[in-house]
């Protein structure tokens, strides 16, 4: 009776409106039913105010949460990335549901049917008195959005298809273990990003990358949930890739698993992986070697399943089905002994075309401006060497349009190394085909600080003419654009908005303050730096920009996103050391962002600029500073020829949109 009277959802006050309704969550009770109904493409809009109180903390907290601390490594929290106390949620109530910060706002469209539910990111034996008074704003999907989730062909698996992967799985001496039980068809990229979604994270593939990765979540003050998977062997080779979902607290003994391998034949053109998961529940008896290994679930369906179901929960899941091969598996050992039945099914799992990817397109541009125009000059050779997936080389290059101006906004410490302007080169070239283009140079400031100084420039020289900018950030000018657009009501002065390498997700670089500032200012002559940059690298950490995400998912003007893409031999010195930390995560990055952190949730996706973060948008290789240049060995790339790239798509699909 006390613990209901004190841990209790109070429903407050009947609906203001026919989608509005308001709720008192209170903490302790778990995983609240709202009873309101969710259809995929619903829109959200959640607030959240009041305060916590924990016996433990200091200070008290309001929806957003406590400041994660190094006690969070070990705290076993419904979401692992926020702060305890934070205010979450999650769609649905089965077992792959998984949470999601709402903190003191979300705006968000629902990926998936189901009931909504609500709840306080805390452990069962937390103690705090308060509540949190939540408003929940929901507007339902359109005709034509269903319409068109519904209205997606799949082409059909062929027999002969699945009956060409073997059924099995082996360890190093082809012992076989596990059962392949599950497909994924879809591209690499798109994988990724579902895995990611539903809360899959990649596996450290050797004892190395799990002391650097456990370094990083230690001073993230993030739990460390990747411990080292083992390598099986597919098709004679190890797995692609490998990923688990886990408690911080219970990941040595208890985690959801699988490995997956690229198959070589594809799927009306689409990729298709093969899977083997299972679910590690406790320790068992090495039969192999009498040492200690993990014992999986025997019914290794009910893994299948749940990878199935994580997975659709992310909404980019167009169908699943079921498939059995000629010969299945229905009862068997792994390669350490211990045995496992199947129904002998394998789920085919289908992910949705990621429709916002237009690098293909964007790559035809890039191609032909750097054979025909190569602006600014330079022997630069195969486009090949500098795009990722090189397209055509013979596009019609109609002149450059001046309908838009062009804004500039670079990254923390271009202030520092002023003499070395984020496209230099390629700002000269349009300025020469009369493109009206400038560059902002802002402080190491935070991004709210900065946000201000961008729209007063906006506000300034649109009173004089009315065409529109296309802003163009590089590196942390990306997320002080997106607080721009979002909090100082400048949308109407901005046509479109490009992200080059843009933290708009954050950098884990960002978390090892102030160790990485005090690096950079040894290690490159900064002369004229204005700001703190402790301040600015506090804005680019993940936490601040997942919280920002959060609460502004949607940009309000149409938005492009360009990473850039770096391996060990296309990487400047200064960059080494945090690329081979990054490289830990098995994601594309630059050296200083993965490849989804640089990407803005929403955006019309450009590709991948073989080049390190510095190189893409920086010409140190022509720095008057001996130093810069030699730290910078790689930093040789043709700029002027990705910024006309960027311009010419960006114009003519902003064309195209508005039917000019």
């Amino acid at each position: 009776m006390i613990r209901a009277a004190l841990f209790s959802l109070i429903l407050c006050a009947l609906p203001l409106s026919a989608q509005t309704h308001e709720f008192d969550v209170r903490p302790g009770a778990g995983w609240i039913d709202t009873n309101i109904d969710l259809n995929a493409g619903d829109t959200l809009h959640i607030t959240a105010t009041g305060q916590l109180q924990y016996s433990n903390a200091q200070q008290p907290n309001g929806p957003a949460g406590l400041p994660r601390g190094f006690a969070d490594l070990i705290r076993n929290l419904p979401v692992n990335s926020a702060g305890r106390g934070a205010l979450v949620g999650r769609i649905g109530s089965i077992e792959a549901a998984r949470a999601f910060l709402i903190g003191e706002q979300m705006n968000s469209q629902a990926p998936v049917t189901g009931r909504l539910f609500l709840s306080i990111n805390q452990m069962s034996l937390d103690q705090a008195t308060g509540s949190y008074h939540v408003t929940v704003d929901r507007k339902a999907a359109t005709a034509s959005q269903n319409a068109a989730r519904q209205n997606v062909h799949v082409p059909a698996f062929p027999q002969a298809l699945i009956d060409s992967i073997p059924r099995r799985v082996s360890d190093p001496n082809d012992a076989p273990g596990d059962r392949v039980n599950f497909i994924l068809i879809g591209s690499q990229d798109r994988v990724q990003s579902a895995l990611k979604a539903a809360g899959w994270v990649a596996v450290d593939r050797t004892d190395k990358d799990a002391i650097i990765r456990g370094i990083f979540a230690s001073l993230s003050k993030e739990a460390y949930v990747t411990m080292p998977m083992s390598e099986l062997r597919l098709f004679g080779r190890a797995q692609d890739f490998g990923y688990a979902q886990a408690d911080p607290l219970r990941v040595v003994a208890s985690r959801h698993h699988f490995r997956i391998w690229k198959v070589s034949q594809q799927l009306d053109g689409q990729t298709v992986w093969a899977g083997a998961g299972t679910h590690d529940i406790g320790f068992d008896r090495d039969q192999r070697n009498n040492g200690i290994t993990h014992k999986i679930d025997p019914n290794t369906d009910g893994e299948r399943d749940y990878i199935r179901d994580s997975l659709t929960q992310t909404g980019m899941v167009v169908k699943s089905d079921y498939i059995t091969p000629t010969d299945p598996v229905t009862s068997a050992k792994t390669a350490t002994g211990s045995g496992f039945t199947s129904d002998g099914r394998t789920v085919l799992i289908y992910l949705a075309d990621d429709l916002g990817n237009v690098s293909a397109g964007f790559s035809d541009i890039f191609c032909s401006v750097l054979k025909q125009n190569n602006p600014g000059g330079g022997d630069w050779g195969s486009c090949s060497r500098y795009i990722d997936s090189p397209g055509k080389e013979d596009l019609k290059l109609e002149a450059l349009s001046t309908k838009y101006r062009v804004l500039i906004v670079p990254g923390i410490l271009s202030s520092c190394v002023s003499d070395s302007p984020a496209f230099q080169e390629g700002q000269e070239t349009l300025k020469a085909q009369g493109v009206d283009v400038d560059l902002l140079q802002v402080p190491n400031d935070s991004s709210e600080s900065n946000a201000k100084m961008i729209a007063n420039y906006l506000r300034e020289h649109s009173a004089s003419d009315s065409r529109k900018y296309i802003l163009v950030g590089y590196s942390k000018g990306g997320p002080d654009i997106q607080v721009a657009l979002a909090q100082e009501e400048i949308a109407d002065k901005v046509a479109g908005f490009v992200t080059v390498a843009g933290a708009s997700g954050g950098s884990p670089v960002a978390d090892l303050l102030p160790s990485v500032a005090e690096k950079y200012m040894k290690t490159v002559p900064l002369k004229s730096c204005q700001g703190d940059l402790s301040t600015g690298f506090k804005s680019l950490q993940r936490q601040t920009r997942q919280a920002f995400l959060t609460a502004h998912p949607t940009s309000p003007v149409p938005t492009y996103s360009l990473i850039a893409k770096s391996d060990e031999s296309s990487t400047s010195k200064s960059l080494m050391q945090t690329w081979r930390v990054l490289s830990s995560y098995g994601s594309a990055e630059d050296g200083q962002l993965l490849r989804d952190d640089a990407i803005v949730p929403g955006a019309k996706f450009l590709g991948a600029a073989l080049a390190d973060h510095f190189a893409v948008a920086l010409p140190f290789d022509k720095s008057p500073e001996a130093s810069i240049r030699s730290g910078m060995d790689k930093a040789a790339y043709p700029r002027a020829a990705l910024l006309e790239s960027i311009v010419r798509f960006v114009a003519n699909d902003l064309d195209h949109q508005s039917g000019n």
